[in-house]
């Protein structure tokens, strides 16, 4: 028995989420599928988080274990061969077999990007989220800065969380133009239920004259939800690396 570590990229686009559901079609699911095809072993992966429907992957990471006799070095090759055009693995190699996918990480990195321009571009509508109105760096950058640290994050995540320690340290928040595009890049130890999007959208909505200092003080320090930012559109959201 080995446990295996691949490292996968995938557009959410078509699929309901990372995790399996029963009658939908899901990134876990599609891989779990395409071992049994291409390998005859039914297998049940771990991935490093979830990711929502219309999400996306640059770097998701998830382990299994394996019985069949195939060779590492070819396994990723394997797996793509049986996988849809919107899935790929990237690399595959064994680890210890107290390696965790979940549980082991330190740290993940998540990417959202903004298509900032008064026009419409529909090649873009799946892949970035989409704000008319001239956004202010600085500002955006100013805010980011507040939200660095650890802090309980109650008031940047969504109502039906489940959880009930909301305390994450968020590394470092970057936020980078390039002409009409915008990229913020969001550095944690973890995240809450749609906190990425939430935290987008308070620089956002800060950016905007939506919200004021005061009322991202009081997200914070109060968990007050109704004083941090919209919930920027899930097909804007990468996960952009993973470190273990």
């Amino acid at each position: 028995m080995k446990r295996i570590l691949i490292t996968i990229e995938y557009d959410g686009t078509a699929y309901s989420g990372w995790q399996r559901q029963p009658n939908q079609k899901t990134v876990q699911g599609e891989i779990e599928e395409a071992i049994f095809r291409s390998i005859g072993e039914r297998v049940e992966i771990f991935g490093s988080g979830r990711t929502d429907a219309g999400v996306h992957a640059f770097h998701q990471t998830a382990h299994f274990d394996l019985k069949a006799p195939v060779p590492i070095s070819k396994l990723a090759e394997v797996l793509n061969n049986a996988l849809p055009y919107d899935i790929a693995i990237k690399n595959a190699v064994e680890v210890e077999s107290d390696f965790h996918a979940r549980f082991s990480i330190k740290k993940k990195q998540y990417q959202y990007k903004i298509y900032n321009s008064p026009t419409k571009d529909v090649f873009l509508a799946n892949r970035m989220g989409w704000i008319k109105k001239t956004l202010d760096i600085e500002k955006m950058q100013e805010v980011g800065k507040m939200l660095v640290g650890t802090h309980d994050f109650h008031g940047f995540c969504s109502a039906n969380t489940s959880v009930e320690d909301f305390v994450r340290t968020i590394y470092d928040i970057t936020v980078e133009k390039n002409e009409d595009f915008i990229y913020v890049t969001i550095t944690g130890s973890g995240f809450l239920y749609n906190m990425v999007r939430i935290i987008v959208g308070t620089l956002v909505d800060y950016s905007l004259g939506k919200l004021t200092k005061d009322d991202i003080e009081k997200a914070l320090n109060q968990g007050l939800r109704s004083h941090s930012g919209q919930t920027m559109p899930a097909h804007g959201l990468y996960l952009k690396d993973t470190f273990y």
